[in-house]
């Protein structure tokens, strides 16, 4: 084995955070305009514009989702356990919206009763609108910490309840997520389409890009006082995983912690507002090839910012500190990890460039007149 067990724990939360990462930048920018649709699209061809715009890779997309998911089961199994024991409604009513997704792009047109064609965008708004929230409220409550436990004989107790999940500063963070997959969403139009919706969707993307600046500096500003954990005993980075052999402690600010001791992780805020502002630039100034390179800019960073305030925290307890779950104390064996770890060096590029290649064919613009040209071939 190349790796010892203490650096494949690390590697697999990079693989983790990566995994997040390109679902947020490509997935987040479909999720975007599904909410987009029915306020950017006056008019039926205007809202098939939109929809085709982000029909030829949606599907794709969600590659990475999948992947994620496997990830966190392979590597990561207790933290797979407690977070769909913690949010299996949260969980569940976001596959029921996501199942909305390939029904209304394959479906909505298949008739032209407008009644028909309208109820298939609520659809699709709700399918973008659900999981854009969801993950931005699970990511919330993570920094706010879950209601469980391990008995004894390390059975997972929860505590909570769906409304429980929907507290204060979590419904602030699903608003990051939403605004800033809007924001994605709506710069990715620019690029694809043109005339009235392409202004539209500039305009969109300045306000909501500004919303994300906005409502990220008051997450900020609400950390210094929320609740964070610590560890205070030693940590045993190269056992076997036992989430209750060590001591935290929790206290307000205690999640910027990791920026005290490293100030270089400052930067990683500092990108996300620089390159925020810099989308809101390049859209004004109608470049939205820079736009969209600087939103995902933006995406990654946001995410890397709560990373490095969690880390080595996964899922922190609220109730049972000492059963809160790092990266050392949650994976799989190194065995598991050292053959998922060649997996993953595998395929993960085959993804990455079978994503670039895809983006790279599909990147002409969708018109009106196109749609009206091949109306039986597109959605």
């Amino acid at each position: 084995m190349i790796f010892d067990y203490d650096t494949l724990r690390i590697i697999w939360w990079a693989f983790l955070g990566l995994l997040i990462i390109g679902f947020a930048i490509t997935g987040g920018y479909d999720l975007g305009v599904g909410v987009l649709l029915p306020f950017l699209g006056k008019t039926d061809e205007e809202r098939r514009v939109i929809l085709n715009a982000v029909g030829p890779t949606w599907e794709g997309n969600q590659v990475w989702f999948v992947m994620a998911g496997g990830a966190l089961f392979a590597a990561w199994p207790t933290v797979y356990a407690v977070s769909f024991s913690s949010m299996y409604f949260a969980l569940l009513l976001t596959l029921f919206a996501l199942f909305l997704r390939p029904l209304g792009f394959d479906y909505r047109s298949k008739m032209p009763d407008q009644k028909w064609r309208g109820n298939w965008d609520k659809a699709l708004f709700v399918g973008g609108f659900v999981p854009a929230l969801v993950f931005g409220i699970a990511f919330g409550n993570l920094l706010k910490g879950i209601p469980f436990q391990f008995e004894s004989d390390m059975r997972i107790v929860y505590f909570g309840n769906l409304l429980g999940l929907l507290n204060p500063f979590a419904l602030l963070a699903g608003l990051i997520s939403m605004s800033m997959f809007i924001m994605h969403g709506a710069v990715y139009l620019q690029i694809k389409t043109v005339a009235s919706v392409a202004r539209r969707a500039r305009k969109t993307a300045i306000a909501f890009t500004l919303v994300t600046i906005i409502l990220f500096a008051l997450a900020g500003w609400w950390i210094t006082f929320l609740d964070g954990y610590h560890i205070t005993s030693a940590i045993s980075s190269n056992l076997a995983s036992n989430p209750l052999a060590k001591f935290v402690k929790r206290g307000p600010g205690l999640w910027l912690d990791n920026y005290g001791h490293i100030p270089q992780l400052w930067a990683i805020p500092a990108t996300a507002f620089i390159s925020a502002l810099c989308t809101m630039i390049m859209s004004r100034l109608n470049r939205p090839g820079s736009a969209f390179i600087f939103s995902c800019v933006t995406i990654a960073s946001i995410i890397l910012t709560a990373g490095g305030s969690l880390f080595p925290f996964i899922i922190p307890s609220s109730i049972s500190l000492s059963s809160s779950l790092t990266i050392w104390d949650s994976s799989s064996s190194l065995v598991t990890l050292n053959l998922m770890f060649w997996v993953t060096v595998i395929f993960l590029p085959l993804i990455m460039i079978y994503t670039s290649w895809v983006f790279r064919v599909f990147r002409g613009k969708v018109t009106v007149e196109h749609i009206r040209k091949n109306s039986h071939k597109l959605y």
